[in-house]
């Protein structure tokens, strides 16, 4: 049987601000920079060499059935953050059929590092063993070791649709559950610090040498970081009969390709704006419902300058009125986990009465009519939530969460 209303009973993350969600609230609410120096690769050739790393994580403690030293790290994180969005959720062993129990994450770069090492292995780089199976470079290796080690033998997919790809996972992982394909899915994104995307965007000119500043007049551009969040999703019915607690209720979401360029967003956000659109008629919320906006807000010039416009055209002059931040500001950009982490903030916002802080904002860009949190702050009254995620090819995806009604 399918269902009108999918909430969020558990979640799971890894990022460079904690690695549990008190360590990460305090963080995002309090406002908290975690950029640092690179340690994950050799950085001596590059300008910058600096970027957000996850730090004391222990990827032995959350495999009992496989070797996790078989897996990358971004396997790693997937497995660790979905394993603690379960016991959180409280589904254990017979609450669900496990045939019915599936995984969705997303990712931008896969098990990256894996292929790296091999590579250096090739030119000489590298004297050292590798432990790693050279198969399990594959993204699918992410959600197939989800599933095994934590018996999911439902619907397993990885969603590669770079930095929106945690929100693609949620939105279809919403779907199944509404048309009675599966009874829980555990979706969200990892990602794991890569030299190939390092050097990526070095070689794009969107990284910044100092602090990441969104939507600030003199902001230089992207930090890279890593890290990763998962989510339970089950029907609200299920999650009732059980007693769970529900931590929020997703309502629709969005998706979208501005069909434009390969790593620009367009100028007027039209892809955005879409979504946005999308997203409205999927949960049939109003422009008004919406209490809160957490922003893509990369710190690039072209893309804050294109998600400021689409909000502005869609919201009007009410959008001088909606608290906007972007947690990017605080630990970089995550790639393929970003938007899952984000959604983790959107649903501590709903539940803890506090707005992240958009940090290093010195002087708002007068191009950006945004309300953006710039300091720590209550949140009042709020009921609903616009999480948005933009991604390089023009992916888009934009979730909309709400409290339990």
């Amino acid at each position: 049987m399918g269902t009108d209303r999918v909430v969020v009973t558990g979640m799971g993350l890894l990022t460079p601000v904690g690695n549990t969600l008190e360590e990460f609230a305090d963080a995002i609410f309090e406002g908290r920079n975690s950029i640092g120096p690179i340690t994950s690769f050799d950085v001596s050739q590059h300008n910058i060499k600096q970027g957000g790393e996850v730090k004391n994580f222990h990827p032995e403690n959350y495999f009992n059935l496989l070797d996790y030293r078989q897996f990358d790290r971004s396997t790693q994180f997937a497995v660790a953050t979905s394993k603690m969005a379960l016991q959180m959720s409280g589904v254990e062993d017979g609450v669900y059929d496990s045939r019915r129990l599936g995984c969705i994450f997303g990712t931008t770069m896969g098990n990256q590092q894996i292929s790296e090492k091999y590579t250096n292995l090739l030119v000489g780089k590298n004297k050292e063993s590798i432990q790693c199976p050279f198969q399990n470079f594959q993204p699918n290796a992410m959600t197939s070791a989800i599933a095994a080690e934590l018996k999911l033998k439902g619907p397993n997919l990885v969603i590669p649709t770079a930095c929106a790809a945690g929100n693609y996972a949620i939105g279809y992982g919403a779907d199944l559950i509404k048309s009675g394909k599966a009874d829980c899915i555990v979706c969200g994104g990892s990602d794991a610090m890569s030299r190939v995307c390092y050097t990526m965007f070095s070689r794009l000119g969107a990284m910044s040498s100092d602090l990441c500043q969104p939507f600030d007049e003199n902001r230089q551009g992207m930090i890279v970081s890593e890290g990763a969040a998962a989510l339970v999703l089950e029907s609200y019915e299920s999650a009732k009969k059980r007693s769970a607690t529900i931590y929020a209720e997703i309502l629709g979401y969005g998706n979208s390709c501005d069909a434009y360029h390969a790593t620009a967003p367009h100028p007027e956000g039209q892809g955005a704006r879409l979504a946005i659109h999308k997203a409205f008629n999927s949960s049939g919320t109003k422009k008004s419902d919406i209490g809160y906006i957490s922003a893509h807000g990369t710190g690039t010039k072209a893309n804050d300058a294109a998600e400021s416009y689409a909000l502005t055209q869609t919201f009007g002059d009410a959008i001088k009125s909606i608290p906007v931040s972007s947690i990017k500001s605080m630990f970089g950009h995550a790639m393929g986990a970003a938007a899952a982490i984000e959604a983790v903030a959107s649903v501590l916002v709903l539940n803890e009465g506090r707005l992240p802080v958009n940090m290093n904002l010195e002087h708002l860009d007068p191009k950006i009519g945004l309300n953006v949190v710039s300091k720590p702050t209550a949140a009042k009254d709020i009921d609903c939530i616009l999480s948005n995620s933009f991604a390089f090819g023009g992916n888009i995806s934009c979730i909309i969460l709400s409290q339990e009604k």
